[in-house]
């Protein structure tokens, strides 16, 4: 199950929204903006910026965690280029990478 990180709470905080846990089991988290649902971002089978910092500093160094999510980071902006720029894209490039 997927646990929402103080840097995506930071980040939903930022642009003015809120999330919360998905009710979607295929998704992380819903975005909420005065309490109406606008979507549901990430798939729980993918990591993404703040669980690849977490899992790789676990499994080698601190260091080496931020250095690889900066790339996961890079490749992910690369791969969503044309759709996280409006809708749930945007939501889940903003809250997530």
């Amino acid at each position: 199950m997927y646990k929402i990180t103080n840097y995506s709470r930071k980040q939903a905080k930022r642009l003015g929204v809120e999330i919360r846990l998905s009710k979607n089991t295929k998704k992380k988290i819903d975005v909420f903006k005065k309490n109406k649902l606008l979507c549901s971002v990430g798939n729980v089978n993918y990591y993404n910026y703040p669980t690849y910092i977490e899992k790789y500093s676990k499994q080698y160094s601190k260091k080496y965690g931020k250095k690889y999510a900066n790339t996961r980071r890079k490749l992910y902006k690369i791969r969503h280029k044309t759709d996280r720029k409006k809708g749930c894209g945007f939501y889940a490039d903003q809250i997530l990478w």
